[in-house]
């Protein structure tokens, strides 16, 4: 009679184990797609929101790098005096201070499109400083005279980079 018992216990429970391993096989499945489908909207309502904000440092760097065209920087920026030493210090200054003031953009831009932004900067600044050791480099209009025509027989360092800003934008699409 107990034996029967048993067999009696074991045969209602082996139901109940099944229908409590399948319910729990399917809240485990079910929770773990809820938290897949949260971290989907989760990141794409951080992308909506990030996406102005990538598109605004762009937009930025472009600028930058439009401001340290040698052409225009030349423009922007004239002589104070005819010593072509005090020249080439405002003009490198004028670029260290564009780009230190955007310096907080390159959280949004990628490795690679800031260190070309960086590499442009740099070129810029050594072109200045080049056309500066040159003999014929005697005054600070000199000095812009022969940058410009340096700029005449080449493309800018910033060009390079600004391309490379526009790719990576149209990439974004």
């Amino acid at each position: 009679m107990n034996s029967e018992r048993i067999i009696d216990v074991f045969l209602f429970a082996i139901p109940a184990l099944i229908t409590g391993l399948i319910a729990y096989y399917f809240f485990k499945e079910h929770t773990k797609n809820e938290d897949g489908r949260r971290r989907y909207l989760l990141h794409k309502d951080m992308q909506v929101n990030a996406m102005p904000l990538r598109l605004q440092a762009y937009e930025r760097m472009a600028i930058f790098l439009e401001r340290i065209t040698p052409s225009k920087l030349l423009i922007r920026v004239a002589p104070i005096s005819s010593n072509k030493e005090d020249y080439e210090s405002l003009l490198i200054a004028s670029i260290e201070q564009e780009f230190e003031h955007n310096l907080s953009q390159q959280i949004y831009l990628t490795d690679d499109c800031w260190n070309i932004i960086a590499a442009a900067k740099n070129a810029t600044i050594q072109l200045i400083r080049k056309a500066s050791l040159l003999e014929k480099t005697d005054t600070a209009n000199k000095l812009r005279e022969v940058v410009l025509t340096e700029m005449m027989e080449k493309r800018a360092p910033s060009d390079a980079a600004l391309s490379f800003i526009k790719q990576e934008v149209s990439e974004m699409w």
